[in-house]
């Protein structure tokens, strides 16, 4: 029966290894969709521009070189993103042999923020009727920008608002003027956020043309030319097919996984997995559940923008409970681990974006449940430390003994059925019973069993 349940316990341990790597090797590799021949490759970004939006882009790119198209469309719809994952997607289009061009649409759709940085940077710059573009002014958590504020109460001296604010303008300005676009109207996206409607940015120079549908645009770009590589490249567009560059399952489990919800909860999962493995071993299943929630939680964590001080303050408050748990301090180390605890997972995600922020409801929901955690166990350890012993030396101290033999003060006892060398009464025979008071190496003392302790005794028997 015992080899058997052994025999069961590898099996298991070994499906969820071989789970564990499938999951870990699929992050790193995947089937690129096929493409058909001759057709632009069509990319869309919809929602918040992040680690997950900047890798589909890459592997994108990657399979319109391999199949040699003609033109690679970015549609987008997106409120902003990570400032990383932003830079990382305009590296992607400067590095492109292939013409490259943005579509901001449907009507309705915007190009925000980080948006607005990818717009420019693309050779061919395009929005649909009812479209925006526009916003991109770095916020720092804590405040409203420096060249927000009024002229009066700007400091004599830059601090590092300033500094941010400077670096981004410069930023736009360089993608606009790359593309022979106006860098002084791109640049007040950031010094001023200011947001144009398409009909606006076409009137400023800062888009090619305004198109209903990708149809209408492949027909407008029929015939022009652009540079790319320093080379002009002349558009025949007129009758390009389109082909769309599909999420697929991996895209989605990345997406899934940097959500910094997502990445929090597998991060907590992964620690309380691993504390209930070493508090009880042998279970095998949480601590390898949460050896793989922790490893997808900190890959998360490493590609999001993680405050390092938050991270600290997330261990020290679940040092400071544990420690509780075995130093009696009352609940001050308690105490102290849940603001720490609390302070780190607000602290956790670097960004001011509400899209990439940790819930408040979960960071309270999770903190609580620590801490319920926390006090459960300590009622435990409570209830353990104000039980009498029940093995040991200090265990017979109180306990009643029958005496075996006793002759001018002194003999032998049993107790707990062990037969001790016993001393410290005169009057006593063998068969009474009597107290144990002291020990002393293999020597006990012993008094005689007071009024309410024969009763207690009495009564018991």
């Amino acid at each position: 029966m015992v080899k058997t349940v052994y025999i069961n316990r590898i099996c298991w341990l070994n499906f969820w290894a071989i789970a564990a790597i499938f999951i870990c090797a699929s992050l790193f590799s995947t089937r690129l969709p096929a493409q058909e021949a001759d057709s632009a490759l069509l990319i869309e970004i919809d929602g918040p521009i992040g680690p997950a939006v900047e890798d589909h882009v890459a592997r994108g790119f990657e399979q319109a070189n391999d199949a040699a198209a003609p033109l690679v469309i970015l549609r987008i719809d997106t409120p902003g993103g990570l400032a990383n994952s932003t830079r990382g997607i305009v590296k992607t289009i400067f590095a492109s042999p292939r013409p490259v061009a943005c579509y901001v649409s449907p009507s309705g759709a915007r190009a925000a923020s980080a948006g607005a940085y990818i717009l420019l940077a693309c050779h061919v710059a395009v929005m649909a009727p009812g479209t925006n573009v526009g916003s991109a002014t770095p916020i720092l958590i804590g405040g409203m920008p420096r060249s927000a504020e009024p002229e009066t109460e700007k400091s004599e001296h830059p601090d590092l608002i300033d500094k941010v604010i400077n670096d981004s303008k410069a930023y736009m300005r360089s993608l606009a003027e790359m593309r022979g676009r106006p860098g002084g109207a791109a640049e007040k996206f950031v010094s001023e956020a200011l947001n144009y409607t398409a009909r606006e940015a076409k009137e400023l120079g800062l888009i090619d043309m305004i198109a209903v549908n990708i149809r209408d645009m492949l027909g407008q770009l029929n015939g022009r030319t652009v540079s790319v590589d320093g080379q002009q490249t002349e558009f025949d567009t007129d009758l390009l097919g389109v082909t769309l560059f599909e999420r697929t399952w991996r895209d989605e489990l990345l997406s899934f996984i940097t959500n910094p919800n997502t990445a929090y909860l597998l991060l907590m999962a992964g620690i309380y997995g691993l504390f209930i493995e070493a508090t009880n071993p042998g279970l095998l299943a949480p601590g390898i559940l949460g050896g793989v929630c922790l490893i997808l939680g900190l890959y998360a964590l490493q590609m999001l923008p993680v405050n390092y001080a938050g991270v600290a303050l997330i261990g020290l408050g679940l040092a400071l409970m544990t420690a509780e748990t075995f130093v009696p301090a009352f609940g001050v180390l308690g105490i102290g681990g849940i603001i720490s605890f609390l302070l780190g997972s607000v602290m956790l995600i670097d960004s001011d974006l509400p899209e990439f922020s940790i819930s408040p409801i979960l960071i309270g929901t999770v903190s609580a449940t620590t801490a319920g955690l926390f006090l459960f166990v300590l009622s435990f350890a409570v209830r353990a430390w104000r039980q009498p012993m029940v093995s040991g030396n200090a265990a017979m101290l109180g306990s009643t003994a029958r005496i075996l033999r006793w002759q001018g003060g002194a003999g032998a006892i049993n107790t707990h059925g062990e037969v001790w060398s016993a001393v410290g009464m005169d009057d006593a025979k063998p068969g009474d019973n009597v107290k144990v008071v002291k020990i002393e190496g293999l020597t006990v003392t012993v008094s005689p069993l007071e009024n309410s302790d024969k009763k207690e005794k009495d009564d018991a028997i």
